[in-house]
């Protein structure tokens, strides 16, 4: 069984009336606010009710326990930025780029304590967590490489070299959002242009996978 069966099997799933399926949204919006810039070892399952003007035998209801909540809560920040990663395909290459490492900065920015526990795989060794961040790596190395070089499969070394900018991301990112200062712009700049480093890279190394114009010109320089 895999870890998302086995979240499948752990966490209920909504149950009953549109009125429980609302109900359990308004509660993850809640614990987005929560946890935005609180970890969750900071957060009782009593400090939660009493934020969320319930009572606690509501959370474990709908979640089973407070772990259940917090990856609930986790899955769907990070559901918007995938979806946003895997959008815009009828934009330019570096527009959209530019847009999708300016949703990225946006849900850490926003999300600080869920992005940290991303990163960092979650509350001590947290396989299911980490499993949504390798989901979420994945699906920007994929809307990065269909930028790059259209639909189809990418070789190992493109990938890993997509890979190794993007953990250099997360590090950016994290050091980021601990140091407020420097503009999310200016960031997203640097980020687009050590890409185009990157792929220039790749492309010395694995000619087939050759590097898009902007690249060749500058990494991120606009249309």
């Amino acid at each position: 069984m895999t870890h998302s069966q086995q979240r499948d099997t752990a966490r209920p799933r909504a149950r009953g009336t549109d009125r429980s399926v609302a109900r359990r949204a308004e509660l993850i919006a809640i614990g987005r606010t929560l946890f935005s810039d609180t970890s969750y070892d900071a957060l009782s399952m009593d400090d939660i009710a009493r934020h969320a003007q319930v009572a606690k035998g509501l959370i474990y209801y709908y979640f089973e326990s407070k772990r259940g909540y917090y990856l609930a809560i986790i899955e769907d920040s990070v559901a918007g930025l995938v979806t946003r990663a895997a959008e815009g395909q009828d934009l330019p290459p570096t527009q959209r780029l530019h847009r999708t490492l300016d949703g990225y900065l946006r849900y850490a920015e926003h999300n600080q304590a869920a992005y940290r526990a991303i990163v960092s795989g979650g509350v001590g060794f947290d396989a299911q967590v980490q499993e949504i961040r390798d989901g979420v790596r994945e699906a920007m190395i994929q809307a990065i490489a269909e930028g790059a070089y259209g639909p189809g499969r990418i070789a190992p070394l493109a990938r890993v070299g997509l890979l190794a900018w993007l953990c250099s991301v997360e590090g950016a990112t994290l050091d980021w959002i601990d140091r407020p200062g420097l503009p999310r712009e200016r960031l997203r700049e640097l980020l687009a242009k050590m890409l185009g480093g990157t792929l220039r890279a790749i492309e010395e190394l694995e000619p087939a996978h050759p590097a898009p114009a902007a690249a060749r010109r500058g990494a991120g320089a606009r249309d």
